[in-house]
């Protein structure tokens, strides 16, 4: 009996799909990703992950199931994942080793590696991530080839996460400018915001004015990350195993960067953070890569990849096989529900045109309690239709309670948005957003006081110029 593929799987965290050029963008982000997903591969063009942020997004990646029946849609989740049966579990039913770096405490997998994560600071300097990260998954990867039995790698790269430190020459790849320049004030909002500023202040050069420099970061760590991943696809063709393996491309969600008031992190439910990349190889798939416009989700990923490699699971999925969409076997998915429970709590409903989002408690930016975005018209979504079309409001409302009520009673589950109110660790809802905005808060004062005199001090020196 032939030996099943196997799976190289990169779950990649904070990836917004329209920042690598795989998807489009006018910078090289990704030339060595794009290179090698440019035959045997399908690329689907709408893939989006409905619940922000990281945990939720990544139990519905693993488990072909939605919030619904995961339970989990808060960063902080608690009370753990119950009987849920999880991808690495069906492929050890089926014969696979599996191995997860980095993200420890997903069930179902039979080893976990760290690896040294240096986040980085202004302090501490640059961060090498994704070569860190080799240093684990290379020598496993080669342990894994070695075996009788197929593996699933399953490796989570941190590198566009925040703080964005890429290495040298990376950090300056995307930028020529002059980030300190006095005349520029778009970082001037970004400093003024309470409950992120002193975790600006520990990364972001002293003194620094460009918003534009600090998005070049988030695009150099992109490059840098994928000049380190092609160092896996190298060792693929080393280990003679490139044909017999399986290559998955996805993230467990976007990045704000500068939009929305919700500077450089990844809570909200506009599309800049739900908007991910999917793209799958495999050498049975046809050598002209294929693009798909077809809506996915991260419940679909299991089911299709199984479909890829041929296995058979019991498991009754929420998602679907995007091979049976594509072929009519199934109907497209192209409405659906989004949650965030990261820095606020909101729910909504997405449909091709229409964008719904309704906050379940105030949230620490001000913003109205219900949002409504025509993303024909107004694809950014920054002319909030809700006061003009009332009508609208009222009928994807009416769509999105009566998809939660079918879900609930489906998996006889209240919808964990309702149930889960310490999802910011704080024990209760927020009763206003000035509760919300002097409660919620990261970062270090007495690091970021460090650092602020460093600029103050680097300020006084270019007046002094």
């Amino acid at each position: 009996m032939a030996k099943k593929p196997n799976i190289l799987f990169l779950g990649i965290d904070s990836l917004r799909r329209d920042r690598t050029s795989l998807y489009g963008y006018s910078k090289l982000t990704t030339p060595y990703m794009d290179k090698f997903f440019s035959k045997n591969s399908v690329v689907f063009n709408n893939m989006f992950s409905p619940s922000i942020p990281t945990t939720p997004g990544y139990a519905s990646m693993l488990s072909g199931m939605d919030c619904f029946t995961t339970g989990v849609v808060a960063l902080r989740h608690e009370g753990g994942y119950g009987d849920l049966v999880t991808l690495p579990m069906i492929l050890r039913d089926n014969g696979y080793n599996t191995t997860c770096v980095n993200y420890g405490g997903f069930p179902g997998f039979d080893n976990y590696l760290n690896y040294e994560v240096t986040w980085g600071s202004y302090a501490d300097g640059r961060s090498p991530k994704a070569e860190s990260l080799n240093k684990t998954a290379l020598p496993e990867l080669e342990r894994l080839a070695k075996e009788d039995k197929p593996f699933f790698l399953f490796l989570r790269h941190m590198d566009p996460h925040s703080p964005y430190l890429p290495p040298a020459p990376f950090e300056r790849m995307f930028y020529s400018g002059n980030e300190y320049d006095p005349d520029n004030h778009s970082l001037d909002p970004v400093y003024a915001f309470e409950p992120f500023r002193d975790y600006f202040y520990s990364w972001f050069p002293p003194a620094c004015t460009s918003q534009e420099y600090i998005c070049a970061q988030y695009d150099g760590a992109i490059a840098y990350m994928d000049a380190c991943i092609q160092q896996l696809f190298n060792k693929l063709d080393e280990l003679g195993i490139a044909d017999d393996t399986v290559v998955v491309l996805t993230s467990d969600h976007g990045e704000t960067l500068y939009d929305h008031d919700c500077y450089f992190d990844h809570h909200s439910i506009y599309d800049n953070v739900l908007a991910v990349p999917f793209a799958i190889k495999a050498s049975c798939l046809p050598e002209a890569t294929q693009r798909f416009d077809q809506i996915t989700q991260e419940k679909d990923i299991v089911p299709t990849l199984l479909s890829v490699l041929g296995i058979e699971s019991d498991v009754k999925f929420d998602g679907r096989s995007m091979f049976d969409v594509i072929a009519g076997k199934a109907p497209e998915e192209n409405e659906f529900y989004i949650t965030e429970a990261t820095w606020m709590r909101k729910h909504g409903w997405r449909t091709p045109e229409w964008k719904l989002m309704v906050a379940l408690e105030p949230d620490f930016h001000y913003k109205p309690p219900v949002e409504l975005y025509n993303l024909k018209s107004d694809p950014t979504e920054y002319h909030n239709l809700a006061d003009e079309l009332p009508d609208v409001v009222k009928k994807l409302k009416a769509k999105m309670e009566a998809h939660i009520a079918k879900r609930e009673a489906e998996t006889g589950r209240t919808d964990p948005m309702y149930t889960n109110l310490n999802w910011a660790g704080h024990g209760k809802p927020f009763e206003s957003s000035d509760e919300a905005y002097h409660t919620l808060h990261i970062g270090s004062p007495d690091e970021a006081k460090k650092i602020q005199e460093i600029a103050d001090k680097k300020k006084k020196e270019m007046e002094g110029k």
